[in-house]
């Protein structure tokens, strides 16, 4: 996009009627007494609105800033997916290879790397079967311990494979650990290498609880202002674990935009619904959160996250390419409320709100 265009989005009477409706609602539902973090809007890549208010660490009163990095939490799954995606394009993996090919003891049969994407797998959500199992809640879980855990042990599954749909973090722990056998690497090293150096994310890495803090990264914090330490589940990748800036993620939003990076059957693939067992326009691709409507040039990509105390909120508007990004380090459902507002300022309202996560 040429500089001209740019001024032309920016000073548009679009963009002066968003950027006073929008401060206007954060004033509301988002003042800095109740919100921590970053809301970024933008059309075509250009911003339109950028707001940073209130404290990577209230400790130390560190502010939040255009640098900061927040933890994605299930935002972090768009990645992994995309990730996997780009395997598949490079021919190291298949969407129909069976867990067993991974995994050879897996005992849960009839799964498919497609059913982990699209959340159909019918497995147990790791969050929950692994407290009965943990021994040492001071040591940090692995993907590959879960793994062993669920191949000694067995959890009963919850479905049948590719009967329902099931969003369930253990798909994407899986997802994450594929990576690394098809790739040779290590879960952040290929991200690294695939998406956040390219796109020249600075911000943006795989956290490693074990290791100091990098510069910039936030503090999660209960609404109170206590923060609020990882446990034993924040050693697991895939389903979480990325850190990233507003300004970061408009990289990535727009660098899927670009057609350089995938090819345009594999986006086809990504933002495709998979689970019609339900009637509405809520569905799920593979790492993306759909609105499918019947009229498919209004269709919305997004995807949240709740973990600890970070709240997520990450929308595509397909329709033409408006971008909400909502980043926050203090516990606030409000967030997540504060989507339909904005929906309605940004000319993309509807009766159907999406959930935290």
């Amino acid at each position: 996009m040429s500089e001209e265009e740019e001024k032309a989005i920016s000073g548009s009477a679009y963009a002066e009627r968003v950027r006073q409706e929008v401060a206007e609602m954060m004033r509301h539902r988002l003042s800095p007494r109740t919100f921590s973090g970053a809301l970024l809007i933008a059309k075509k890549g250009v911003i339109l609105y950028e707001k940073y208010q209130g404290e990577e660490n209230h400790a130390t009163k560190t502010p939040v800033t255009d640098s900061s990095s927040f933890q994605l939490a299930s935002i972090s799954k768009t990645f992994t997916g995309m990730a996997v995606l780009s395997l598949v394009e490079k021919g190291k993996l298949g969407l129909d290879d069976p867990l067993q090919k991974f995994f050879p003891d897996f005992p849960y049969l009839g799964i498919t790397v497609s059913m982990l994407l699209n959340h159909r797998s019918g497995l147990p959500n790791y969050l929950y079967f692994c407290d009965s199992l943990i021994k040492d809640r001071s040591i940090f879980l692995t993907n590959e311990e879960v793994i062993r855990l669920m191949t000694e042990h067995k959890p009963p599954a919850q479905y049948q494979p590719d009967r329902h749909f099931n969003y369930c973090n253990t798909n994407y722990l899986l997802l994450a650990t594929i990576i690394e056998k098809a790739s040779g690497q290590k879960y952040a090293d290929y991200l690294q290498q695939t998406f956040f150096t390219p796109l020249e994310m600075t911000g943006t890495f795989v956290m490693d609880p074990a290791q100091a803090p990098r510069p910039h990264q936030t503090i999660s914090h209960l609404f109170s202002w206590k923060a609020e330490p990882d446990n034993a589940f924040d050693g697991v990748t895939g389903d979480k674990g990325i850190y990233s800036t507003a300004r970061d993620m408009l990289k990535w939003d727009q660098a899927i935009y670009s057609g350089n990076l995938f090819k345009p059957e594999t986006l086809k693939a990504a933002f495709t619904p998979y689970s019609h067992e339900k009637p509405g326009i809520r569905n799920y691709g593979f790492g993306w959160r759909l609105m499918a409507y019947p009229d498919s040039t209004k269709n919305i990509v997004y995807h949240n996250g709740w973990w600890h105390g970070n709240n997520t909120v990450f929308y595509r508007f397909v329709e033409d390419s408006t971008t909400l990004i909502i980043l926050g380090n203090r516990y606030n459902r409000g967030i997540y409320q504060a989507v339909r507002p904005l929906r309605a300022i940004l000319g993309h309202g509807d009766s159907e709100e999406a959930g935290e996560e």
